[in-house]
């Protein structure tokens, strides 16, 4: 295993297209394993998350992809919704953060990560559903293995109370670890498992028929930092800055959603080898 990246500020990376003979390299002719964040990758940030719903040119993409190549989801949306929204049989799923995963239709892949958390988790649920019930604008999200609380539509003086009464809910329930995304704070098993370990997972699962894999990650949240750190120094690993200056252990860039869908258009053409060669 090649030794932990150094982070740099997003605004300090090459640009994906700056770099799109370098990639081409990278991936032509050899067996891909491509993985997508959902949330501010496939679908922009929206103010309710149940309404971040996928373009249906983007599924198509994606499903165009998936038969070229083992495509997954890694997301930090429960498996049940992961399954509902994208709606493609063809894919890899790695529902809340990689804590649920199937594999897709007839592969046999499965598995889930911290069982012996769901009651902790679910007193944890009914404490912070009473707890935050004063406090507009926030949301209480259940998955399968954690707890999502968004506050994006939370007034600022409020966003403390919300982090005084999780820590409270830590307290109570020993054992569970407190994470953050975009507006939102996250309850999940403490244990050594996220993104990054899910991929791996995969991974070991898919070499065994394709000898070689280049993994290519794209993700926007800190969350898929454990992804790019897991795949320094033998993955494509894309952030997608949307104006951030966070420090990130990704190789290149692409700026948005837009630039999201475009890319995986130009990944598409490659791995058909229309562009091999241009």
């Amino acid at each position: 295993m090649s030794a932990e990246p150094q982070s740099r500020a997003l605004a300090d990376l090459p640009s994906a297209w700056s770099r799109e003979d370098e990639i081409r390299r990278r991936v032509a002719g050899r067996p891909v394993a491509l993985f997508l964040d959902y949330d501010g990758t496939l679908t922009p940030i929206v103010a309710d998350h149940a309404k971040a719903l996928l373009d249906p040119q983007v599924r198509e993409i994606v499903a165009r992809l998936a038969a070229r190549c083992p495509v997954t989801i890694v997301s930090g949306r429960g498996l049940a919704r992961l399954r509902e929204v994208m709606a493609l049989d063809a894919i890899f799923l790695a529902g809340s953060h990689g804590f649920e995963i199937a594999g897709a239709e007839g592969s046999g892949l499965a598995l889930e990560k911290g069982s012996e958390f769901l009651g902790r988790l679910d007193a944890a649920e009914g404490r912070l559903r009473e707890g935050l019930a004063g406090i507009e604008g926030h949301a209480v999200e259940r998955k399968k293995y954690s707890i999502a609380v968004h506050y994006r539509n939370v007034v600022p003086s409020e966003v403390n109370r919300i982090e005084g009464l999780l820590e409270t809910v830590l307290d109570e329930e020993p054992g569970l670890h407190l994470g953050h995304g975009k507006k939102v704070f996250e309850l999940r098993p403490g244990i050594d498992w996220h993104k990054g370990e899910a991929v791996r997972w995969i991974l070991a699962r898919l070499a065994d028929t394709r000898p070689g894999i280049v993994p290519v990650y794209l993700g926007d949240d800190i969350t898929d930092e454990d992804a790019f750190r897991a795949l320094a120094g033998h993955g494509v690993c894309i952030a997608v800055r949307h104006d951030e200056t966070r420090p990130t252990a990704a190789d290149y860039t692409l700026a948005d959603t837009e630039d999201v869908r475009r890319f995986l258009e130009w990944l598409d053409d490659v791995l058909a080898g229309a562009r091999e060669g241009d």
